[in-house]
């Protein structure tokens, strides 16, 4: 796959840690508002810029765009942001509950992202693409990273190591306990040679970033001012991580009812589908095992493993099994995308979160999954399928406003 330095706009050293923010699609407003308050750096003024326009603003309204246009270019003005001298690459390490990830930071390619170089699992949806892509186009401007992955390679690690051990740019623990730390690589070529030997990259968080910055891009590339086609809008800004080192929790569900029936019935019920037991232990050991919440009690239910076609990369995921077992035939939950009987629950926020929806009367009934793997999610990817909704759950997350790749 093709990886390509870049001059990115990225902040002072001393403003570093102000400027990162989340990213625009895990806030919600409200949420964003707090998180900027008494922070003019915050690159949330660029990413969820309807934080500086009143709350009854439509969230396509014209002005919200304007409005990131205008924080970027005021963050560049005042020196808040400054461009790098030179194309580069850099390294982006995280370290959440004593792991680390190392990441490669650095612009791939919109063709490869169309001629599924750059493999998909999600299906995205058209207004939230809408949205990106005219955030690109009024930008100018790549404002957040794709989290890609790839199958790594010894020879990255090898090229990675003794930069690592010199002094970063940005080095920085986040509220959340997250620590972010950042190095230019000075000599991007040998990375640059290493990743022409990958074969593929896998979206990993941001189906709605590369969809719309590939949309942003062939709109750029055939617009009659750029009719070459070989500018800067072909490349759209990646953090590429080797799978190794990558974690994804499990995407939890709560349910609204019981479709009419008892607890006592549910219970007699999952019975069938598999072996049913009280547990203390709400956090699943291994695959297709779930643990559910009723009645003030966890029980774990155990599927029989004779009864799974493991050759289903699909139908193999415990989040298939779990809809086409239980939350469909049993609880009459339907489309999981449209159903609004049912929500997802983050794995970061634990099983303490679903407990307090089941006892606080919202739900009826919750499940704690075991986590989809990584080897899973590129099986699906490289079968050319989609994942079912909410099936991953990448922690940490990348911080915005570290890079803005300028198209």
């Amino acid at each position: 796959m093709r990886l390509a330095p870049f001059r990115a706009v990225r902040p002072v050293p001393e403003l570093a840690e102000r400027v990162a923010a989340v990213p625009y699609d895990v806030v919600n407003r409200a949420e964003a508002v707090m998180l900027a308050e008494g922070n003019p750096y915050s690159f949330l003024h660029v990413g969820r810029s309807d934080i500086d326009l009143p709350a009854d603003v439509d969230p396509h309204d014209p002005r919200i765009y304007a409005k990131a246009r205008d924080a970027l270019d005021r963050f560049q003005a005042e020196g808040t942001l400054v461009r790098e001298g030179t194309p580069s690459l850099y390294l982006y390490r995280q370290i959440m509950d004593g792991r680390a990830q190392t990441g490669v930071v650095g612009c791939v390619h919109i063709d490869d992202y169309e001629q599924d170089v750059i493999r998909k699992h999600e299906k995205t949806r058209q207004d939230k693409e809408d949205d990106r892509t005219r955030h690109v186009l009024t930008l100018h401007a790549n404002a957040e990273p794709v989290f890609l992955t790839y199958r790594g390679r010894p020879e990255i690690e090898a090229l990675s190591r003794p930069i690592v051990a010199t002094v970063p740019l940005y080095d920085f623990t986040a509220a959340d306990g997250v620590r972010h730390t950042v190095w230019r690589i000075a000599e991007p070529a040998p990375f640059l040679d290493v990743f022409r030997a990958v074969p593929h990259a896998y979206v990993a968080d941001g189906h709605h970033r590369s969809a719309s910055a590939w949309r942003a891009g062939r709109e750029l590339r055939h617009a009659p001012a750029q009719r070459r086609g070989d500018g800067e809008y072909n490349w759209f800004l990646a953090v590429l991580f080797p799978a190794e080192q990558l974690r994804i929790l499990p995407y939890n569900r709560v349910v609204r009812d019981l479709a009419g029936q008892g607890a006592d019935q549910i219970l007699a019920r999952l019975a069938h589908v598999g072996h049913v037991s009280t547990t203390s232990d709400p956090v699943p050991a291994a695959p297709a095992t779930f643990c559910c919440f009723l009645l003030n009690e966890w029980y774990r239910l155990e599927l029989d493993e004779r009864t799974i076609d493991r050759g289903d990369p699909i139908g193999s995921l415990d989040v298939s099994l779990l809809q086409d077992r239980v939350l469909g035939p049993i609880l009459d939950v339907g489309d999981p995308r449209t159903d609004k009987r049912i929500d997802f629950v983050g794995g970061i926020r634990g099983t303490a979160e679903l407990e307090r929806r089941v006892r606080s009367g919202e739900m009826a009934i919750a499940f704690s999954l075991y986590p989809t793997t990584l080897e899973q999610l590129m099986a699906v990817s490289d079968a050319g399928q989609i994942m079912p909704p909410k099936s991953t759950w990448f922690e940490p997350k990348l911080r915005s406003g570290l890079f803005v790749h300028t198209l």
